[in-house]
């Protein structure tokens, strides 16, 4: 009785005719070629279910604000009373009074009113609450000796002092810059001697024995390692100066958002009120984003460093 034998690549050709390409060579008998797991590309199907993922998860996360969008637009029509209706007018109605707003310049006057106010208080804020934190934090007796009186400003409210602003002052654009400053100062100012003292021991004494000198390694060492929690001070200032800059308009101005808003209540027009909250809202956002960019930008070599380990 006679076997007869037969390789192992003719056997799976003949299983299976697909596994042998137009020349007689299997189609994954290259190494590294297209049949291979290393040489495979992703299949549309592949993108589609990659897009339809990415799609869904920034759905869920603008769910609720869509929720609350269509809340505000079909709740006073379907669930307010007429009298309420009056006083919470649908979106689309703050939208059109919106629109007319900027057709008319007054809310890009208005924004630009209060961009400048906020943009320089907060500018000043930041640089001086840096540079103070900074030396506080490095300084044991300058941190002593002004720690009390830090204290008794950082619990006075900021508004309390808009009274004192304004006589001081007067009603023009320095009272206003000045109380945003006051208002910024502090948070940056906590956070950046907190992140200048809770900087790892050992990278400080690594650096020293480097040969280090004390500006060497606060460039190198303690500004980097700070950036993280000096930026959260930020973004908390960030919005603190926009607040407390409406209320202040509120009190005494002729343009700025705060301005508009209760210029416009005290004129019976509500749609225009809800305008310029809402461009309150989103400029409060915006702001947030950047912020939320510079400090990514500036902490690119933590991302760095973990990408290496």
């Amino acid at each position: 009785m006679s076997t007869v034998l037969t390789r192992p690549s003719e056997a799976a050709a003949a299983v299976d005719p697909s596994l042998q390409s137009g020349d007689g060579q299997s189609v994954g008998g290259q190494a590294g070629g297209p049949g291979t797991e290393s040489g495979q590309r992703p299949t549309p199907a592949a993108g589609l279910r990659a897009a339809a993922h990415l799609a869904g998860r920034a759905g869920w996360k603008s769910l609720a604000v869509i929720l609350f969008l269509a809340l505000w637009e079909f709740g006073p029509q379907y669930l307010a009373t007429p009298a309420t209706r009056v006083f919470l007018p649908p979106l689309h109605e703050v939208l059109a009074a919106g629109a007319k707003l900027v057709e008319d310049g007054q809310l890009q006057s208005h924004l630009q009113a209060s961009l400048t106010r906020s943009v320089s208080g907060f500018g000043i804020a930041v640089v001086s609450a840096v540079v103070l934190g900074l030396l506080i934090a490095w300084y044991g007796w300058l941190n002593s000796f002004l720690n009390p009186l830090l204290e008794l400003f950082r619990n006075t409210a900021t508004l309390a002092l808009l009274p004192v602003f304004t006589l001081l002052l007067g009603i023009g654009e320095e009272s206003k810059i000045t109380i945003v400053a006051y208002a910024a100062f502090f948070p940056v100012l906590l956070n950046t001697i907190a992140g200048v003292r809770t900087v790892d021991p050992l990278l400080i004494r690594a650096a020293k024995s480097l040969g280090l000198n004390s500006f060497r390694l606060f460039q190198k060492v303690i500004l980097p390692s700070a950036v993280p929690t000096i930026f959260t001070g930020i973004r908390m200032a960030g919005t603190s100066s926009i607040l407390v800059l409406i209320a202040a308009e509120m009190v005494g101005a002729k343009a700025g958002l705060g301005y508009l808003i209760v210029n416009s209540q005290m004129s019976f027009l509500i749609p225009d009120m809800y305008a310029g909250i809402l461009t309150v809202s989103v400029l409060g956002l915006a702001v947030n984003a950047l912020l939320v960019a510079l400090e990514r930008h500036f902490s690119r070599w933590r991302t760095a460093v973990g990408s290496t380990s």
